[in-house]
């Protein structure tokens, strides 16, 4: 038998770019973890076995962390967590330790262009806003976006439409209890009556743009807002557009609601 002259290659390396979802965490608490990501993703898994590296910049002074019911809470939206950046030594030490992850080192990014905060309106009364919560989730996607998806039919109550890389074009009513997701923009041509979420991949630049608005939940890149009290008299019913502020000092945007000159 003749011998081949040539190695086996039994190691190859190839450059590649994969979404990592970078997770702002504000509480190690499973609990507390698991209803904020319920009442944003619902209890189906949001994401397709993505990696996500735990950013603990924003813990302080934290009772000892269960590390595994995080990463649990996680996975059960599609989340694989390799690592954790930012915090403190401890919380670090601590999450390679006990949670077998490893530190990534922190990367800024640059500062937004000053156009996204110009002109932006006052935020609503506190007296009279809905509730506003932040749950930060930012990603990092190498992969060209998808072609836009066109629904022409009514959602029903626990539907869910999901544009995956790309934008969402809804012709029909949004009924509440329905869900539109999109990794870009959101544009619903009828009533929205049930929950938008935009830039799901961490698209900050995204915008949700609706003809009639009805809404009981609106989110940009995981900023989101309820409005389980109703919808501000000066939006309900009218065409809105929803987008994300944020000045160069702050670490996370400001959603706005704001009505939408259609003339």
């Amino acid at each position: 038998m003749r011998r081949t002259s040539a190695t086996m290659q039994l190691i190859e390396f190839k450059g590649t770019t994969l979404p990592v979802v970078t997770i702002t965490l504000h509480s190690l608490q499973p609990d507390a973890l698991a209803l904020a990501a319920g009442e944003l993703f619902g209890n189906t898994p949001f994401f397709d076995g993505d990696a996500a590296v735990l950013d603990l910049s924003q813990l302080h002074e934290l009772p000892e962390a269960d590390w595994h019911g995080v990463q649990e809470v996680l996975k059960k939206h599609g989340l694989n967590v390799i690592g954790v950046r930012g915090g403190s030594n401890e919380l670090r030490h601590e999450a390679a330790a006990i949670g077998g992850m490893p530190t990534y080192a922190v990367l800024d990014r640059p500062a937004r262009a000053a156009h996204a905060t110009e002109g932006a309106a006052p935020p609503p009364a506190p007296e009279t806003e809905p509730r506003v919560t932040a749950v930060p989730v930012s990603a990092a996607i190498g992969a060209a976006a998808s072609p836009t998806l066109f629904i022409d039919r009514p959602l029903r109550s626990g539907q869910q439409i999901y544009a995956r890389g790309g934008d969402l074009v809804v012709l029909s009513a949004v009924n509440a209890g329905a869900e539109v997701i999109a990794d870009g923009s959101i544009h619903i041509y009828a009533p929205l009556r049930g929950r938008a979420l935009a830039g799901a991949g961490g698209a900050d630049n995204a915008r949700i743009l609706c003809t009639r608005f009805e809404a009981e939940l609106v989110s940009i890149a995981g900023i989101y807002r309820t409005f389980e009290t109703g919808v501000p008299v000066e939006l309900a019913g009218k065409p809105v557009q929803v987008r994300l502020t944020r000045k160069p000092s702050e670490d996370t945007g400001r959603l706005m609601v704001e009505p939408l000159k259609a003339d």
